[in-house]
């Protein structure tokens, strides 16, 4: 079979089975490594699709894959929606009584179980092992991998014997998948797997739709209430630190006429499943938990994450934000920021071992610098996952939307630069301050670091603005971090080695005083992700929700696993009325059509019979004659923020007949923000003088002033940039 066989093969079976017409990002290529035996590293952020890299290739290949899997309530998940889209999996766990563990294990043994999930602590009972070796076994799949290491944020022992029960099985191609791992646990990951050849997939950390922001806890209960009542009816999660305090906030909701549920491992296990259950099947719309909550839990439809107290880490952070979006509609990350809570969390540190202790230490100091730093909040969490962000500018989080003032360096940075010269590129942060202050303390005199010329050349200024200063080179690339003999220390990239020789100004952002802040102060700057136009119908979306809801409850199922959230969006796009045109749906495959696609057809037809709706091969809505599926479809991914060369491909269109759509989008009245995609291609100086060139242009038309822009750059910005500019000039200036 030939490459193109087997890719259009694989587009096939995405379609059939999981209603997708294409696949997103790496998805590709690593269900080809796996398909051809290879060991297989998936590095991809919560939402990015990361089941489907071992589902699909589980379907497609002869035998059983063993997923090994942290939580109960993840396996459950996974095998209603495997099961939903008429795949058969199932899962081994302690839920199971004997008779339905039998029926499991004769339907792996007869070879029609498709993905069977156990955890890691099931995987080596010995009536385990024995189905193992006598089933046929296609791969392993280990997920939330990170739980391997002592550096991961979830670290399970169990998850260390792995692969000495693997080799017990057989020789078997292995798949680890995580959504949150540091260059440290991915080493970590692959040393104990023992994948030393695996291909690595790395995706992009970023999650373009997710909005962060951090506030002080100023009356943190009163802003709690306001922020969820902003969002009501959305589904939320509020992660706090202690049991107590979960208690305490769920029944302060539920008094303030929020549906609210605890979830914490105090909770009889009985108690915590049906308060999740509740949660996944929209019975009440937030879930107040302890970090317990959560790990995989595959609902997509989270619009919100409250870290009512301060995380422990930023890999925590990051892990537990991601639940917010995961089907790339929108996400708010609200951090309620204290510096107490710092405290508190490392003095529960004091009794662990000295080299256990110092780690929590650092990690604290990471979480307080992200919360405190007035930088962009995703060019932060993004470096520290060794990802290098070049916008200066994100506009999804509160320090892009509602900057701190700015300020001019230059010979500070050389001096900071110098000290981690100077002192051999062997030390962190607290050593190059106290050189920099002037501190003779033993440990600096006994490296004869008092002797250094860069001795006590910063101690005009505050330990407060050095942290600052080189938290924000850092990330800026004039330095990188390493750990060695669990000490964290800086080196100087070339970058830095350059700036050292040839110095300029360098523009930092201060960063927050929340010890001044007020509650009057935050309600006055309050920021939130700018309402989008909605592009469909949402009285029809409402009532397909609602639908939704009914029959998901009929049949025992979270909603999400009948249609997600971004299904029903294009249904009350579009309108289908037929199976076929249901089928081609984002997200619906024909098992569902067959499943559950009979009363959702019914409403759309009843609905467009009662308003009057046109439907055809190009959908016109009579109240809004100008938007066909295509304008429709276009405006709904440009929401998104999706790169232009992606809708163009999903569409199958040129991308200069894509930029004649939105130009025509454009002309209609409807305001386009292409901002996210055009800041790729052009710096603000550049941006700056085509956008001037278009004000001052004498002519009443803009196809004119277009023609004489293109006369008057010549060949110094091509046509597609000009046009993009002429787009987000009438965006701004005529909608």
């Amino acid at each position: 079979m030939s490459v193109g066989q087997k890719n259009a093969q694989l587009k096939s079976k995405l379609k059939e089975i999981f209603g997708y017409n294409q696949f997103r990002g790496n998805q590709e290529q690593i269900i080809e490594n796996l398909l051809a035996g290879k060991h297989t590293f998936v590095i991809m952020p919560t939402g990015a699709g990361k089941s489907l890299c071992y589902q699909l290739p589980a379907v497609i290949m002869q035998g059983t894959a063993l997923v090994i899997s942290p939580l109960i309530a993840l396996m459950k998940n996974q095998v209603d929606q495997l099961n939903a889209v008429g795949v058969e999996a199932h899962f081994l766990n302690s839920t199971l009584s004997k008779s339905e563990i039998q029926q499991v294990r004769e339907s792996v043994l007869a070879g029609s179980t498709k993905l069977l999930y156990v955890a890691p602590e099931s995987l080596g009972k010995e009536e385990n092992l024995d189905l193992f070796k006598q089933a046929k076994i296609s791969f392993v799949a280990v997920d939330e991998a990170h739980c391997i290491s002592e550096w991961g944020h979830d670290f399970r022992p169990e998850y260390r014997k792995i692969r000495s029960v693997i080799d017990q099985i057989g020789e078997l191609p292995i798949i680890a998948l995580t959504a949150t791992a540091t260059p440290k646990v991915q080493q970590d990951i692959i040393k104990n797997l023992g994948i030393e050849d695996a291909t690595v997939f790395k995706s992009s950390f970023n999650r373009p739709n997710l909005y962060y922001e951090v506030r002080p806890k100023i009356e943190s209960e009163k802003q709690l209430i306001r922020f969820i009542k902003k969002h009501k009816g959305k589904s939320g999660i509020v992660y706090c630190l202690s049991r107590k305090t979960v208690e305490e906030i769920a029944e302060l909701l539920n008094v303030n006429d929020i549906k609210a549920l605890p979830y914490h491992a105090g909770l009889d296990a009985d108690v915590r499943m049906r308060n999740q259950d509740a949660f996944l099947n929209e019975e009440v719309d937030v879930i107040v938990a302890t970090i317990a909550f959560g790990m995989g839990i595959d609902k997509p439809d989270v619009r919100f994450v409250v870290h009512y107290d301060t995380p422990k880490s930023l890999e925590g952070y990051y892990q537990e934000t991601g639940r917010a979006g995961r089907d790339g509609l929108e996400g708010h990350c609200l951090l309620l920021y204290s510096y107490d809570d710092i405290q508190k969390l490392d003095k529960f540190n004091k009794d662990k071992p000295v080299t256990e202790r110092d780690n929590a230490k650092y990690l604290l100091a990471e979480m307080a610098d992200y919360a405190e730093s007035g930088l962009c909040r995703r060019r932060q969490l993004l470096h520290y996952f060794g990802e290098y962000y070049e916008e200066d500018n994100c506009e999804m989080c509160d320090n892009c939307t509602n900057p701190t003032p700015q300020f001019k360096v230059d010979k500070e940075v050389q001096w900071a630069l110098e000290a981690v010269e100077a002192t051999g590129e062997r030390f962190g942060i607290d050593h190059l301050i106290d050189v920099l202050m002037e501190q003779p303390n033993d440990y600096i005199k006994s490296y004869e670091h008092n002797k250094l010329p860069i001795y006590g050349k910063g101690k005009k200024y505050s330990e407060k603005f050095w942290r600052s200063l080189y938290r924000q080179i850092l990330i800026m690339g004039f330095l990188s971090k390493e750990i060695v003999e669990q000490q964290v220390i800086f080196k100087l990239t070339e970058k830095g080695k350059d700036f050292i020789a040839h110095p300029y100004i360098v523009t930092l952002h201060e960063d927050h005083d929340y010890s001044k802040t007020t509650l009057e102060e935050l309600e006055k700057q309050e920021s939130s992700v700018a309402t989008q136009t909605k592009a469909y119908d949402e009285v029809l979306y409402d009532l397909l929700r609602n639908l939704r809801k009914r029959i998901a409850k009929e049949k025992g199922l979270p909603p999400y696993v009948i249609f997600q959230d971004i299904s029903l969006e294009e249904m009350a796009t579009t309108y289908p009325t037929t199976e076929q045109e249901l089928e081609q749906i984002n997200g619906v495959g024909r098992g569902k059509v067959i499943k559950f696609g009979r009363p959702f057809l019914e409403a759309i037809r009843n609905y467009v019979e009662e308003h009057d709706i046109e439907t055809a091969s190009e959908v016109v809505v009579k109240s809004t004659p100008s938007r066909s599926k295509t304008k429709i479809y276009i405006i709904q991914q440009i929401d998104r923020k999706i790169d232009l060369e992606e809708i163009a491909d999903s569409l199958d269109m040129e991308f200069s007949e894509l930029l004649d759509e939105i130009e025509s989008i454009c002309y209609s009245g409807v305001r386009l923000n292409l901002d996210y995609y055009i800041n790729q291609l052009l710096e603000p100086e550049r941006q700056e003088e085509i956008y001037d060139f278009f004000r001052s242009s004498e002519t009443d038309s803009i196809d004119e002033a277009f023609e004489d822009a293109l006369a008057e750059f010549e060949d110094e910005y091509t046509e597609e940039e000009l046009r993009l500019m002429r787009i987000k000039f009438i965006s701004e200036l005529g909608n």
